[in-house]
């Protein structure tokens, strides 16, 4: 998704190129960018980050008694998981919401995840 920085004219010409859904995942993508936050694409496996995007979807998955809240978030290039391990819901994730999150991310299965995240959600 990374582009080269373009003109009035190329803008122009996405807008009738490009899908609805593309043109969503670039204004996530540049949003991400201007906020200092890494793309999830570039992410390196177990180093600290801070990541932006919007909550995609939120589930509940009980493990071995233990609940996990488990929240997708795209910033427009790759899904992330946030898993916050012990919650059965936090107030105010939910899908469509714009967040902001800071841990150590791991790869588990080929999916970027972040336990237990600090995070802020974005108005």
């Amino acid at each position: 998704m990374a582009q080269t920085p373009r003109g009035a004219w190329g803008r122009f010409l996405d807008r009738f190129t490009k899908s609805a859904i593309e043109l969503e995942a670039d204004e996530l993508h540049d949003a991400t960018v201007r906020r200092g936050a890494t793309p999830i694409d570039e992410l390196v496996d177990r180093s600290p980050v801070t990541v932006f995007g919007e909550v995609r979807s939120v589930a509940l998955r009980p493990r071995a008694q233990v609940p996990a809240l488990v929240v997708e978030l795209s910033d427009g290039t790759k899904p992330l998981q946030l898993v916050w391990l012990g919650r059965r819901a936090i107030a105010g994730i939910e899908p469509g919401r714009q967040l902001m999150a800071r841990g150590r991310v791991t790869f588990r299965r080929g999916i970027a995840t972040i336990f237990n995240p600090s995070y802020e959600i974005v108005p």
